[in-house]
C-alpha cells in the first residue's frame, strides 16, 4: 500500500463533501453529522481544521473564497483540486481492495480474556452485548429513518449499513462467549508460578462444576 502524504481518513470525509461543492469547515462537520457520517469519522472541530489545513499544504484542496454570515466570523470558503480529486479516487480504490491490520481496541483486550477469570469475562462481555444491542437498534432506526424511508440514496448510506452487519456479528460472537463461559466449555486453565515461570494445566472436575454454576 502507498504511503500517503495525508494518511487522516477524516480527509477522505472533506475531499468527499467538496466533490459536491465548495464549503467551509464549520459546514462541513454539520453536513458530516446530519449525514450520519460521524459513525464513520471522527469529527470535532480540532482535527477537522487539521485536515483542512494538511489538504491546502499538500495542494489536495484550496480556498476559493471568504465568506461572513450576519456577525459571524469571516469563514474561509474550499474547494478540491485536481490533484486532491485524483487522489481522493485512488484512495478510496486502494483502501477498498486490499485489507489492513487496523488493531481495534476490542480485539487486544479479548487477547486478555483469561485475566479477569471466567464470572468477570462474562459479566464484562455481557455488558458489551447490551450495549451493543442499543448500538444496533439506534443504527436501524437511522437507517429506517433515512434509506427505507426513500429520503437517502442507499449507496449514500452504505458505510451505515456495513457498520451494522459487523456490530450484529460482534453481538453474536459476543453472546456466544458469554454462554461458553457460564456452561463451562470455555476453559480458564489452572496457572501455577513455578522458578522457570508460569505454568498451565487443565482445571479439575470440581472447578469445571464451579465454572458452569
Amino acid at each position: 500500500m502507498a504511503n500517503r502524504k495525508i494518511s487522516n481518513t477524516l480527509a477522505l470525509a472533506v475531499l468527499g463533501l467538496l466533490r459536491e461543492q465548495p464549503m467551509h469547515p464549520y459546514e462541513m462537520a454539520s453536513t458530516l453529522r446530519e449525514r450520519h457520517k460521524d459513525s464513520s469519522f471522527k469529527v470535532n472541530s480540532g482535527s477537522l481544521y487539521d485536515t483542512v489545513e494538511a489538504l491546502v499544504r499538500h495542494g489536495w484542496i484550496e480556498p476559493v473564497e471568504t465568506a461572513r454570515d450576519g456577525r459571524r466570523p469571516e469563514r474561509t470558503v474550499y474547494a478540491a483540486t485536481g490533484l486532491g480529486e485524483s487522489e481522493f479516487v485512488r484512495w478510496i480504490d486502494e483502501l477498498l481492495r486490499t485489507p489492513v491490520a487496523e488493531y481495534p481496541k476490542f480485539m487486544a483486550a479479548v487477547s486478555y480474556l483469561g485475566a479477569l477469570g471466567p464470572d468477570r469475562a462474562a459479566e464484562a462481555l455481557t455488558e458489551r452485548a447490551q450495549q451493543l444491542s442499543r448500538r444496533i437498534e439506534e443504527t436501524r432506526a437511522v437507517l429506517a429513518d433515512t434509506v427505507d424511508s426513500g429520503k437517502v440514496p442507499r449507496l449514500f448510506m452504505i458505510e451505515v449499513e456495513c457498520s451494522l452487519h459487523a456490530w450484529e456479528a460482534e453481538l453474536a460472537w459476543t453472546r456466544r462467549t458469554v454462554t461458553e463461559i457460564r456452561d463451562g466449555s470455555l476453559v480458564w486453565p489452572r496457572a501455577e508460578r513455578t522458578e522457570q515461570g508460569w505454568t498451565w494445566s487443565a482445571p479439575t472436575d470440581t472447578e469445571r462444576k464451579g465454572t458452569a454454576g
